[in-house]
């Protein structure tokens, strides 16, 4: 399964305030989810493996790629929620090792590639500078501004995330690129243990910690 984790305060908000914040985030996991698991597709497919585009996961329709499972984890939980994993055949690959790597790059570099685009349309929306009190700005900037904000810090935490060296997360796959080849089948047998391993570091405060870096860093460099 593809993981992906987002956190909030969720203790200290209002239903209303929930609704509100899914209404301005819900579009841009969405998009970041689709992209990351269309880019794993794609490369793999450019890379001669045609089994994502035969099972019909080369698409834009998120609801292709959504686990209902993991969607409700995330809403109950807001802290980790997965997505169908793309299938893929590595042995179509002229060369499994560079070939995975660059598969799992696809992913996380498709939300950064998203990240972009979206803080260059936050860039455009405050360039534009509407006025602050027209129908015009309500209606459309000010909701239009949110939602890139949330589009910057969503596929910045997305690609992040799937970063992280624990199998089954794409980075294992390419910190095994890197490996001694008879360390690399060791390492990513892992995986059976590598959710366990992600629970409890989601679920013991290292994520927040982990998360709270990410985040200044995008609300100092980035957003600010």
């Amino acid at each position: 399964m593809r993981l992906f984790g987002l956190a909030a305060n969720q203790s200290s908000m209002h239903f209303g305030q929930i609704i509100q914040e899914l209404s301005i985030f819900l579009l841009p996991l969405l998009l970041g989810i689709t992209l990351h698991e269309v880019a794993h597709g794609y490369v793999a497919y450019l890379l001669g493996d045609p089994t994502a585009k035969k099972a019909g996961r080369l698409t834009l329709n998120p609801l292709k790629h959504l686990d209902p499972l993991g969607l409700m984890v995330l809403l109950i939980t807001r802290k980790i929620g997965w997505a169908k994993p793309v299938p893929i055949n590595p042995a179509y690959f002229k060369n499994l090792k560079k070939g995975l790597l660059l598969v799992s790059i696809a992913g996380p570099g498709a939300n950064f590639i998203l990240a972009i685009c979206f803080w260059l349309l936050l860039k455009l929306v405050t360039w534009l500078n509407p006025n602050p009190y027209s129908w015009l700005t309500i209606y459309f900037f000010k909701p239009l501004y949110l939602i890139s904000s949330a589009g910057v810090i969503v596929n910045i935490i997305l690609g992040v995330f799937n970063l992280i060296p624990i199998p089954p997360l794409d980075g294992s796959k390419i910190l095994a690129y890197f490996l001694p080849e008879k360390w690399t089948y060791t390492y990513l047998s892992w995986e059976k243990y590598g959710f366990i391993v992600l629970i409890l570091f989601l679920f013991t405060g290292l994520f927040n910690k982990f998360l709270n870096i990410v985040l200044n860093f995008i609300y100092f460099y980035i957003l600010g």
